[in-house]
């Protein structure tokens, strides 16, 4: 080979490791800004949420990969307080939903309204055109309700009205409902647990905690919480979190226990 053609090839070997370098330097500065979002999260989360450590956790993990999350918690364990929180702390639209045995798809999804001036029908989006859906009590609902969420959990698209239209990025859905209760109650179908990542069970905090939460709640200023992080930086979290390498070993594994 020429030694003109060997210096070509020198200087493309060379300028595919400097490229390389690069790209694992950007991937090694992406891991440590979700690191450090993660913790910032996890300092504005405790001045509200006293405890649930775990839980917040694996909330966390949730929003990171783009999945939902089911909570399972007597009443009284601010379920609804840490989930508003996390849309405060993340800067996202919130919206919440009361499911109750009278509460129709349309009351989520959205519905078309004549205006008797035009003559024409007008779209009216549900509460679910957000980036992160409370479904409280989802268990109080009839299934046919239930299952407005399957498509939106999915597919992060919902059909109504004849159309289909794609939904706020991110979307999240964090779904709540009561252990104890179970008159007139709905349990969710095989097909919509399917849809959650994680079913996370609050627990009683410890007495330590119950007196710090008592401090706090009866104190006459309460520390707000600021916006650390937003939406689109949520979402380059998410597809770094897609590049992350996988054994084959692990997938073998998790296919097993599927």
């Amino acid at each position: 080979i020429p030694d003109g053609h060997q210096h070509h090839f020198l200087r493309n070997d060379s300028l595919g490791m400097e490229n390389t370098e690069t790209t694992h330097e950007e991937d090694r500065q992406a891991v440590e800004q979700i690191a450090a979002g993660r913790e910032k999260i996890e300092q504005e989360l405790s001045r509200v949420i006293i405890g649930q450590k775990a839980a917040v956790e694996e909330i966390l993990v949730t929003l990171f990969a783009g999945a939902n999350c089911l909570i399972t918690g007597v009443p009284g364990l601010a379920k609804t307080l840490l989930v508003q929180t996390i849309s405060n702390a993340i800067d996202l639209r919130f919206s919440r939903v009361q499911f109750t045995i009278d509460l129709l798809p349309s009351d989520i999804l959205g519905s078309e309204v004549l205006d008797q001036r035009s003559n024409e029908f007008t779209t009216h989006l549900g509460p679910i055109f957000t980036n992160l859906l409370l479904a409280d009590e989802i268990n109080r609902a009839a299934p046919k309700v239930q299952s407005a969420l399957l498509e939106a959990m999915q597919e992060k698209s919902v059909t109504a009205g004849g159309a289909t239209r794609p939904l706020p990025k991110p979307f999240f859905v964090m779904a709540t409902q009561n252990p104890i209760e179970q008159e007139g109650t709905y349990p969710l179908p095989e097909a919509q647990l399917d849809r959650f990542l994680f079913e996370l069970r609050i627990d009683y905090p410890s007495i330590s905690e119950e007196e710090q939460i008592v401090r706090t709640t009866t104190a006459l200023d309460q520390e707000p919480v600021e916006s650390v992080l937003d939406g689109e930086r949520i979402i380059a979290f998410q597809r770094l979190v897609r590049q992350v390498p996988i054994a084959d070993h692990l997938i073998q594994y998790a296919v097993r226990l599927a």
